[in-house]
Formats: structure tokens, sequence, C-alpha cells
């Protein structure tokens, strides 16, 4: 079976450095990276007494690991604000936090070289449980000034609506 149903032509898989980010129903501008979509399962072991000398091994709690979204220094607040919903600094007691708004789902998509939306995944209730407003700075470096935001989820899956598109020839 080829590894590419639509296009049976292409043997490369897709690259790493076309995608966007989506939440609130627009995309976030300037994502430069972002970091995997891992998910472990705890492995469960039980032996009964009488049994042999080895275990049965069974599923246990599934965690999904802290995406990270990094982008250039700009003037858009879209991270900022977001991370501002679960600190709120120097807010009255009691309104630190914006319980009622400050998970978001998001939406990830790779695009082919070509732009083509090829992949999504939706991930879930997520909230921002850190923020970097600005990476070091460095007098003697000529990079990109960076800031970051560390995003707990309660899970993810793949948009199974997305299909492969006809590539362009």
């Amino acid at each position: 079976m080829p590894e590419f149903s639509v296009n049976p032509h292409r043997f490369d898989p897709y690259k790493s450095f076309k995608f966007r980010v989506k939440w609130d129903g627009r995309y976030v501008a300037g994502v430069s990276k972002i970091s995997g979509l891992r998910r472990a399962t705890d492995v469960v072991e039980q032996r009964d007494g009488g049994d042999p000398n080895f275990t049965r091994k069974s599923p246990g709690v599934t965690r999904y690991e802290p995406l990270v979204l990094q982008r250039g220094v700009t003037h858009d607040t879209e991270f900022e604000d977001w991370a501002r919903k679960v600190l709120r600094h120097g807010a009255g007691l009691g309104s630190e936090v914006a319980l009622k708004n400050f998970r978001k789902d998001i939406i990830v998509e790779l695009n082919n070289e070509a732009g083509q939306l090829v992949l999504a995944y939706k991930v879930y209730r997520c909230w921002v449980s850190e923020y970097q407003a600005l990476s070091d700075l460095d007098a003697n470096g000529s990079t990109v000034a960076i800031e970051s935001i560390k995003l707990e989820n309660e899970g993810w899956e793949r948009d199974v609506e997305v299909k492969e598109p006809v590539e362009p020839s």
C-alpha cells in the first residue's frame, strides 16, 4: 500500500516547517516553533499470588505533555493576553484568575510544500502554565527576540475530516 493514497507518486514525508496554529477561530500570528504532540500511558503491573513468576501489564493513567509555542516578539499581544487570564498581576482578591475563559481548544495544522492543508490536530482544554515575554538578550548575537507560552492540555486527536489533498503537478 502506498504511503500517500491520493498522491502515490509522492515518496517524501511531509516537512515540519509549514504549519499554523488557530484559536478562537483565527490564526495566531508569527508562531515559528511548536513542540511535538506527545502522550504517555502508565503501565500498571499486577500479579496474582498463584501466578507463575511473571506479571501482567495493563494500561493506566494517560498524560498529555504540554505544548510550547514560540514566536518572534512583535506588538501582537495574543500570548500575553491568554497568559494574563491565568494570573492577572495586581488584580483584587478573588479576581486574579479568569476561571470562566482561561481554557481554549486550539488547532495545529500542517501544510505540504505547496501550502495545502494535509493534517490537523485538535488540542483540548489548553491553558497557559508558563509565559516568557522576552528571551535572553545578547548584544553580541544576531538572533530574534522570542516570546513563548507553555500550554497544558487535556488531550488531542487528529482531525479525520482533513483528507490528503491532490497535490499540484
